[in-house]
């Protein structure tokens, strides 16, 4: 009978089992599915870290190629997923086949639903008007002497709901409280998106945050109504700090010291904000894990201590228990109370699991907690991604846990026993060690979002750090609670935070303006990017001998990122301002009053940190009013270009010939049809569906910021907005050109 065949294979495959067979045979017959199985399985503790790598995947396909795409994405991981199937039961890889295609699928789906929920439609062109709404939060800019107000207007027929406003900060009354329902007169943009390739788009940043205009408001403000009730209390009692503690510390120390309590950054200086940049300490302005780590931990000390020396209730409450407990409620309220940024999120998700592992006596920092953190901020940050912030906390914080965790370091690190001088230059080694382990894996993410970064943070953190979580924190929180018991007895703190900040301020100037103190790089290739990220991944991740395999595609990568061409020119979108890089790098301006903002831009994408001159200075350029003539020698062949800037009319017969001496023709307003340049004309006909350009003559291209963003919902070249504007200017071309109503009356038959 079947069954009892059945049995009886079944009975001598058992006896089979026990003899030495392959493992091969029992998945697929192929040796290098046993060797991935053995090595998954010396992997298995290290594969849950791998999660938050699948998710970063999937939010990161949905980044380069848009959400157009989703049906292609669907469909590999669905593959994926049915090869996995295909593959023996008993296999780790099917598994993690599996599992993998299901978290990438989740990651592209996880950001683009937060887009189709948060994605604020933007105002398609400048609107001029009054309006009234009610203010949902405020920022004071001092810096700029301007206070921005996020306001709700409603269902407008012309206007997205929500906006963000700058005025005057003469002109804000300090009256007006998130809740209060204003009427001013205001001009309003589109959220600006990047002005070259590679520069920052704030047009994202507002996608996600709901904003779909941007403006300035245009005289007085009428106040229509108070707050109804307490509306945005963290955001009140976040500005009200900031205020008490720029006053009680000074306009000198006090806008930096009210970004490391409460992360209000709008009213630091300038040069001030650009040499701690320079000099790798602008992670201290943004509230992250060195100012949540200083709150817990100075939290749960002084509960410990407090219900130590009351040994009663200490016999009967668990004291680390409801130290933990205390500290994760302060955690939680200060994340809140400094605006719940994506640093400060990943911190106190990382305090509060390190405060459960301490509390049932487990690990407190590993990198499985980090890549709980991670996940947690993908599934419902996952804009976070690829943003600065993100990419630099993690990648710090990682490099904190292998570094310490590695065996020669745990060596180096532990008690021993020596005197007090040794045991201070131990710690001091390790310290710097740590900063430079830091600098080098965040010096590529920043070179790639910035194009610079510090060379010397190292050295300048080892005092940065200790002095603001050991003095200048501690100072500004004990006079914040003296000022509370009594008006004045804080003044001693005050003036010890003071000290602590002009401290780090001087440092921060004296490593800015050391010879050698930024690295800048143009842009470099996204794929190149992603490949060293992952490589670096793998190397962390991983910790079998195979994962040096990785090294491999990093140094590949890291050549290209290094090698990456700079541009020859650089035109913004607007056509107004051009930047020519010539001989060994200089930069000159085809406007050059331009802004501090838009030189800088030019400066940073360029790679060039000298001071640009004009291009009438240029060497061989010829210059007047209407604009500039010169040529660039590139690629074997000069290059001629006519750059123009006037904005009064050029007689045609002129122009065509200008225009057809030169390789390039540049201006800011659509040339007529008889300028035929040889090469490429860049006015306004173009830009307007290119963006912003970066000229590689010796290549004979061009990059676009319509190449990088066209696919995204945001830009302004999406091809649904690009047709958007050509159907309304079609529509008001016929309304210009329809004949004019006649005034008289249709005659009318006389039967």
């Amino acid at each position: 009978m079947w069954w009892g065949t059945g049995f009886r294979a079944g009975r001598n495959m058992q006896f089979a089992i026990d003899e030495p067979i392959s493992i091969t045979a029992d998945h697929s017959g192929s040796k290098w599915l046993s060797t991935v199985d053995i090595w998954l399985e010396s992997e298995q503790e290290r594969l849950p870290l791998l999660i938050p790598v699948a998710l970063g995947l999937g939010i990161s396909i949905w980044q380069v190629f848009g959400a157009e795409q989703g049906w292609l994405v669907a469909s590999a991981c669905a593959g994926a997923a049915l090869l996995g199937l295909s593959i023996g039961p008993s296999s780790r890889l099917k598994g993690l086949m599996l599992i993998g295609a299901f978290l990438v699928g989740m990651g592209y789906g996880a950001i683009t639903l937060k887009s189709w929920l948060y994605g604020a439609s933007a105002l398609e062109r400048p609107w001029i008007g009054t309006l009234h709404g009610r203010v949902e939060s405020i920022e004071d800019v001092s810096a700029r002497d301007i206070v921005r107000y996020r306001i709700y207007v409603g269902q407008h027929p012309e206007l997205p709901p929500i906006i963000r406003v700058n005025i005057d900060k003469q002109l804000a009354s300090p009256e007006i409280n998130p809740g209060s329902v204003i009427k001013f007169k205001v001009r309003l943009m589109p959220p600006p998106g990047p002005a070259l390739p590679g520069s920052y788009d704030f047009a994202r940043t507002a996608w996600f945050g709901g904003i779909g205009a941007t403006g300035r408001i245009l005289g007085p403000v009428r106040i229509l109504s108070p707050p109804l009730d307490r509306q945005d209390f963290w955001n009140s009692a976040r500005n009200a700090l900031s205020t008490r503690i720029q006053v009680a510390m000074g306009a000198e120390t006090g806008p930096v010291g009210s970004a490391l309590l409460v992360g209000t950054r709008g009213s630091i200086d300038e040069a001030d904000a650009e040499a701690l940049r320079n000099s790798g300490m602008a992670h201290l302005l943004s509230v992250s894990g060195l100012h949540v780590t200083a709150v817990v931990g100075g939290t749960f000390i002084l509960v410990a201590s407090l219900l130590a020396l009351w040994p009663w209730l200490a016999l009967r409450v668990s004291v680390p228990l409801a130290s933990a407990a205390c500290a994760a409620t302060i955690a939680i309220l200060y994340t809140l109370l400094t605006g719940a940024e994506v640093p400060t999120v990943r911190a106190c998700i990382a305090a509060l699991l390190i405060l459960v592992a301490l509390a049932m006596g487990r690990d407190a920092l590993s990198l499985r907690l980090l890549a709980a953190g991670a996940t947690f901020v993908l599934l419902f940050w996952s804009e976070a991604l690829a943003g600065p912030s993100f990419q630099l906390s993690f990648a710090a914080v990682g490099t904190i846990i292998i570094l310490h965790d590695s065996a020669w370091m745990r060596y180096w690190m532990q008690r021993r026993e020596e005197g007090l001088f040794s045991r201070m230059a131990r710690q001091l080694f390790g310290l710097l060690l740590t900063g430079l382990a830091i600098e080098l894996v965040l010096a590529p993410i920043a070179l790639f979002h910035f194009h610079k970064s510090g060379l010397y943070g190292a050295f300048a953190n080892i005092a940065a750090i200790p002095l603001t979580t050991f003095l200048v924190m501690p100072a500004q929180l004990l006079g914040l609670l003296a000022d509370f018991l009594w008006s004045g007895l804080g003044t001693p703190f005050w003036w010890v935070a003071k000290q602590g900040i002009t401290a780090i301020l001087w440092i921060a100037h004296l490593v800015s303006a050391a010879p050698g103190a930024v690295a800048l790089l143009p842009e470099m290739p996204v794929w190149a990017f992603g490949t060293a990220m992952l490589s670096g991944l793998a190397i962390a991740i991983f910790g079998s001998r195979w994962r040096w395999l990785a090294l491999g595609p990093m140094l590949f990568a890291s050549i290209a990122m290094l090698s990456a061409p700079r541009p020859d020119m650089l035109l913004t979108g607007d056509g107004q301002h051009l930047a020519v890089i010539y001989g060994d790098g200089q930069l000159a301006l085809l406007r050059p009053r331009a802004g501090e903002y838009t030189r800088s831009i030019l400066g940073e994408t360029a790679a060039i940190g000298e001071e640009a001159m004009a291009l009438d200075d240029m060497p061989g350029a010829v210059c007047n009013p209407d604009g500039c003539a010169f040529a660039l020698q590139k690629g074997g062949r000069h290059w001629h270009i006519l750059a123009l800037r006037s904005g009064y009319m050029i007689p045609s017969m002129e122009l065509a010939a200008a225009c057809r001496r030169s390789d390039i023709v540049i201006s800011s307003r659509r040339l007529p049809w008889s300028c035929k340049p040889h090469w490429l004309k860049a006015d306004a006909a173009l830009l307007e569906r290119s963006g912003g350009l970066a000229f590689y003559l010796a290549e004979a291209r061009i990059s676009s910021v319509a190449e990088e963003n066209a696919h995204h919902p945001w830009s302004a070249y999406a091809p649904h907005r690009l047709q958007a504007r050509a159907e309304r200017r079609a529509k008001e071309k016929a309304a210009r050109e329809a004949p004019p109503l006649s005034k008289n009356v249709v005659p009318k038959p006389q039967w």
